[in-house]
């Protein structure tokens, strides 16, 4: 499917960051993230706020390189000292990655480590990276998550784009292992009507396309869930999902897409977590 518009980016890279903070305020910031089980929550909204003023600086720059990470380079990178600032450097760093996204457009070229070369895989990225963290954040909060039907079926055909990207295979060992003979996994959300994902695990390539039909395995759920699923943020043991057929197969898939998360990867880029 086609992402989304890329106001409908920059204004959900604005909501989400609000639906954030909101998420944290009030929670003990010292708490471990069940699903990012290295970091606080703490360390979470400052990830967050790094991968915002990272990816708006090279936006804001018309970067042709990579640029590094730190305060020398980014304005306002490194929060201040004290929890009670860090409410307000979230809400900045939405606001200049936002600004930077709007007034380049989603054609503006610019370096990314995916993809076209365009703007518009930032909005896309820092949409969905602040969508999926919030979702940490609500769990590591134990304060209740739920996700825009749209942001969520984008987020869903994002990770399934990156995950199954022929150079991505090619130069991942755990990617490689997904392509196969041929079988085939199912994604079916039972609260939205035609969202629905069929994953063809082939010798060459590994096809997904928006399809109605029987697999080898079948994984239903509400959207959101299904989202938090492919994620790795739930469980498949969870009893609000309902899985059909081959489980192994589904667990196979979910152990070889684990690249980008805090524990696998300290070096991945902060808008690839």
């Amino acid at each position: 499917m086609p992402p989304l518009d890329h106001e409908r980016y920059c204004a959900a890279i604005a909501t989400e960051t609000t639906l954030l903070r909101a998420t944290l305020r009030g929670a003990d910031l010292d708490r471990q993230v069940p699903t990012c089980p290295d970091w606080t929550l703490r360390q979470l909204a400052v990830h967050v706020g790094q991968a915002h003023r990272w990816a708006g600086e090279m936006v804001r720059a018309r970067a042709v390189d990579e640029l590094t990470e730190d305060d020398e380079h980014i304005p306002g990178f490194t929060p201040r000292p004290g929890d009670d600032v860090l409410d307000g450097w979230l809400a900045e760093g939405a606001e200049v990655l936002v600004a930077a996204l709007r007034e380049a457009g989603p054609e503006q070229p610019v370096w990314t480590w995916h993809g076209p070369h365009r703007a518009a895989f930032w909005a896309r990225r820092m949409a969905v990276e602040t969508l999926v963290h919030r979702a940490d954040a609500a769990l590591g909060a134990e304060r209740p998550y739920t996700a825009d039907a749209d942001l969520a079926a984008d987020g869903l055909d994002e990770w399934l784009d990156l995950v199954t990207d022929p150079e991505q295979v090619a130069g991942d060992p755990e990617l490689h292992e997904l392509l196969g003979t041929g079988q085939t996994l199912h994604l079916h959300a039972t609260d939205v009507p035609g969202a629905e994902w069929l994953i063809v695990r082939g010798p060459e390539r590994i096809e997904v396309r928006r399809d109605h039909a029987k697999a080898d395995v079948a994984l239903r759920a509400s959207l959101t869930d299904l989202l938090l699923a492919f994620q790795r943020r739930l469980p498949l043991d969870s009893e609000r999902l309902e899985i059909l057929g081959d489980r192994a197969l589904l667990d196979h898939w979910l152990e070889r897409t684990r690249f980008g998360t805090p524990e696998e990867d300290e070096e991945e880029p902060p808008a690839a977590g």
